[in-house]
């Protein structure tokens, strides 16, 4: 079985009230909008088309979980709460609208080194990054030969796709990841394969060649 490949399908969580207007971090408390729920559902409709799922994975927070219930839902499975998938601790900038942010100088640093950069009273880009990855791992482990989904936030997300890219930390930021966006990487004993990213529509079992 441990030559087996796993497909790990990374769903960034659905829209918010604050997506693209503050920096949210793990504040608690925050759920999705109406169109976010809407992007949840289709979602799970989306991922319905791959055949057998053996877990659903979610990040503690609110708006993860509530991307994940629908997906677990249409499967007859219980979100599996998992704190490694939680959002980047961002510290002290947990609350800033992206209009100050942008304004900060170290706002240059976080999009083009941010393998230099640690959030005061928050994480690291590398910290984040061991984070996610660790955390992928021990599910691949966990579920050999089979597809799982995992529910998370952007900056993770773009960082695990960079390792399994092979992209260096401080040329993450060019990934994109949309809210309620799938990606798909398969894990194989010599390496992972990337299928696709930032999927937001269309077929994904033909992107991800299951039946």
């Amino acid at each position: 079985m441990r030559d087996k490949a796993t497909l790990v399908l990374l769903v960034r969580h659905g829209l918010t009230p604050t997506t693209g207007v503050k920096l949210p971090g793990r504040a608690p408390g925050l759920s999705l909008s109406d169109e976010g729920q809407r992007q949840a559902e289709a979602a799970a409709a989306r991922i319905g088309a791959l055949g057998s799922v053996a877990a659903v994975y979610a990040s503690p927070l609110e708006r993860a979980r509530e991307t994940a219930l629908p997906i677990a839902r249409a499967r007859h499975l219980a979100v599996r709460i998992e704190r490694g998938l939680l959002e980047l601790d961002i510290g002290d900038l947990t609350g800033l609208s992206l209009k100050r942010a942008h304004r900060r100088p170290e706002w240059a640093i976080i999009q083009r080194n941010p393998s230099g950069f640690r959030f005061p009273g928050g994480e690291s880009f590398p910290e984040m990054q061991t984070r996610i990855t660790s955390t992928i791992h021990a599910l691949v482990e966990r579920h050999r030969g089979q597809t799982i989904v995992a529910v998370s936030h952007a900056d993770p997300i773009k960082a695990a796709i960079a390792q399994a890219l092979g992209t260096p930390l401080d040329l993450f930021q060019r990934i994109a990841i949309a809210p309620a966006s799938i990606s798909a990487v398969v894990y194989r004993p010599h390496g992972p394969a990337v299928l696709t990213v930032n999927s937001v529509d269309g077929d994904l079992a033909r992107l991800v060649g299951k039946p």
